[in-house]
């Protein structure tokens, strides 16, 4: 029962007090304790947690690769450009284009991958950059 009285007694006191000294209270124990009584509120999401990790990942990510999806209607001009960007032979620029959906560069920056890429569709390849 002492404690009973105790809380009430502490609530009275509390009932009795002016809005400055509550504020002055709150404070003294805030400083006492090493704690913060402000309240915690809650945001709505503006994006679901799915998009938001997509679009951290799309932000840090710093390399790209270029994969060829497919050599179109003209395998001949895709494999002459696959031969300048890789430094490939011919053979070898043949069999990986042939071998799509592949990779043609991993781990370039943006910039170099999205030249790439356009380089690519200019000759009527199609091609993603993950």
């Amino acid at each position: 029962m002492a404690e009973k009285d105790v809380k009430t007694k502490i609530i009275e006191s509390i009932e009795k007090m002016t809005v400055l000294e509550l504020a002055e209270l709150v404070k003294a124990l805030e400083e006492k304790f090493n704690v913060k009584a402000t309240p915690q509120v809650a945001v709505a999401p503006t994006t679901t947690p799915q998009v938001e990790k997509e679009e951290k990942k799309e932000e840090k990510k710093e390399e790209f690769d270029v994969v060829l999806k497919s050599y179109g209607d003209k395998k001949i001009p895709v494999i002459k450009v696959v031969r300048e960007i890789t430094d490939l032979g011919l053979k070898e620029a043949k069999e990986l284009v042939e071998s799509a959906p592949c990779n043609i560069k991993e781990k370039v920056s943006k910039e170099e991958a999205e030249k790439i890429a356009k380089r690519i569709k200019e000759v009527g390849g199609v091609c993603e950059i993950k």
